[in-house]
């Protein structure tokens, strides 16, 4: 006698800014630990543009580095090392790694045309 399911697509806007999302905010500092950071093309109202494909540039400051980079492009031959990923279908991917000293490691991502974002991760 109720709705079973119910389902909304929203059409997405021009790309206005870049959303960082980390699989967890604290690493173990042994210089192996990773943290996966999926960046995001939204628009002003926080709907990932799907038709994004902006480079976006990735500097980091603290004890880490950026272990790799990525976008499930299956046919895209930029590097998987680098310091900068072309977003495909509004996403990208970055990668980093921990050093064995303990602290803050900043990211930040930006992407011409869209204010930077950063985030912290504590490296414990």
């Amino acid at each position: 006698g109720g709705a079973a399911a119910s389902c909304s697509v929203k059409t997405a806007g021009d790309a206005a800014r870049i959303e960082l999302a980390v699989d967890r905010n604290r690493i173990k500092a042994d210089g192996k630990d990773l943290a996966f950071v999926t960046v995001k093309i939204t628009d002003k109202a926080g709907t990932m543009v799907p038709t994004a494909d902006h480079l976006v540039f990735f500097t980091l400051k603290g004890d880490g580095t950026i272990a790799g980079v990525g976008n499930g492009n299956p046919i895209s031959v930029e590097p998987c090392k680098g310091r900068q990923r072309r977003a495909f279908n509004g996403m990208c991917l970055v990668i980093i790694q921990g050093s064995s000293r303990q602290g803050a490691i900043t990211l930040q991502a930006s992407a011409i045309g869209l204010p930077d974002e950063t985030l912290t991760i504590q490296s414990e």
